[in-house]
């Protein structure tokens, strides 16, 4: 029978009659001829509630403890799931990610998945089971332990499982209706895209759409997992995230993230080798740097800039502040008020003047432009942080991406 994965996020699950909707349709998903896999997240905003607990009980980091208390909660999403479901006449099987054989890196947090036993779970859709597995979870071979996949980890749990499965979907449910040209929320006029590609769909992700985590996408790319991005509350059709698309849309749409912070390091001597020193420590430190620009303010020295996650920041500033000190550099600043706005499209490495308009656009808002970043389908401007509204109304206003236009 044809494989079908459905994940639900926090929102689809927040309650009782959220947990009986999810069942209904998983079963409706199984009567039609299909085994079912079901990845869920924590109800609501308990992972929330749970780290506010933690915080309260201690000041100090305990990753490995920390990752055993998050778990809990999607353990709770799936066997009220699974009772439900029972309820209809329909067997169920709940599983935790280390019970599913999701095997992972050690890091606590923020760990990768490295493969997928699944034996348990096709032994599951052998019995003609739904099977519910708990997302954002698994298992280190090495140290034997629970680790976490970070925010979002459960779409990447849903579509790991579906390539092991080689099911034929995986159905992303959310508190949205699919993807759309911008952010609803900043942008009313934002309109619901009916398809994107992978390539899209992985530079939105990384430059702030919050519907699908970058992980996510990328398994769904590599082994070509169609992904269907859809409300949990009714069951029109969403977004088709896939290989291909039927058009290549110059832009596809805007997006913005003000989840990161700046780091300047100023009066760096201009020498070979000093900015991989400024660099190294941060990756072995496991700090993720997005954007970087280098200016030179004076003859023999120059200023480096970088961004990172508002949550690594203090840690970013220290190792900087460390290889500063080292290297001779004046000193380290940090801005908290930026954000970052990206235009995305396959498109749009065929199209001329892209960069030349959007900036016209930005200026023409009075939107100052403090560092650039491209690919071939994407370009990325960091921004004061007051201005991400107006950059990213201005935006998707300038290049027509409106409900009057369908993409």
């Amino acid at each position: 029978m044809p494989i079908v994965v459905q994940k639900y996020g926090g929102t689809s699950v927040a309650d009782a009659e959220r947990i009986r909707a999810v069942a209904a349709r998983a079963v409706a998903t199984h009567n039609s001829g299909n085994d079912v896999v079901v990845v869920v997240s924590a109800m609501g905003k308990s992972t929330d509630e749970l780290i506010t607990l933690a915080n309260e009980v201690t000041p100090n980091s305990h990753p490995r403890e920390m990752d055993m208390l998050l778990t809990a909660g999607e353990r709770i999403s799936m066997a009220l799931l699974a009772m439900a479901i029972q309820d209809h006449g329909i067997g169920s099987m709940s599983l935790t990610g280390s019970q599913a054989g999701i095997l992972t890196t050690v890091e606590h947090g923020h760990a990768e998945i490295i493969g997928i036993r699944g034996d348990r779970v096709r032994e599951g859709l052998g019995e003609d089971k739904i099977v519910i597995v708990a997302g954002f979870q698994g298992f280190s071979p090495e140290t034997r332990d629970v680790t976490t996949l970070g925010r979002g980890g459960s779409d990447a749990t849903a579509v790991a499982l579906a390539a092991t499965l080689q099911a034929d979907v995986c159905e992303i449910y959310t508190d949205v209706d699919g993807v759309f040209t911008a952010d609803p929320r900043l942008v009313p006029n934002a309109t619901k895209l009916d398809e994107i590609s992978f390539e899209e769909m992985l530079e939105m992700a990384a430059a702030g759409a919050g519907v699908l985590m970058a992980r996510s996408v990328e398994f769904g790319r590599r082994y070509n997992i169609p992904i269907h991005v859809r409300s949990s509350f009714h069951g029109e059709v969403g977004t088709w995230v896939k290989e291909e698309t039927m058009e290549e849309a110059i832009i596809r749409g805007v997006a913005h993230d003000v989840s990161e912070a700046k780091v300047t390091v100023h009066g760096v001597p201009d020498s070979p080798g000093l900015a991989a020193q400024l660099f190294e420590p941060l990756a072995e430190a496991g700090l993720s740097v997005d954007m970087i620009v280098q200016n030179v303010s004076r003859e023999g020295v120059t200023d480096i800039s970088f961004t990172v996650p508002r949550t690594d920041i203090d840690a970013a500033e220290q190792a900087a502040k460390v290889t500063a000190e080292a290297i001779g550099a004046d000193g380290v600043d940090v801005d908290h008020n930026i954000a970052k706005v990206s235009l995305v499209g396959a498109g749009m490495k065929d199209e001329l003047g892209i960069a030349g308009k959007m900036f016209r656009i930005l200026a023409e808002h009075g939107v100052n432009i403090e560092m650039i970043s491209t690919s071939p389908i994407r370009i990325s401007c960091v921004v004061r942080g007051d201005d991400v509204s107006a950059a990213v109304q201005g935006l998707h206003d300038g290049f027509s991406l409106g409900t009057e236009q369908e993409s």
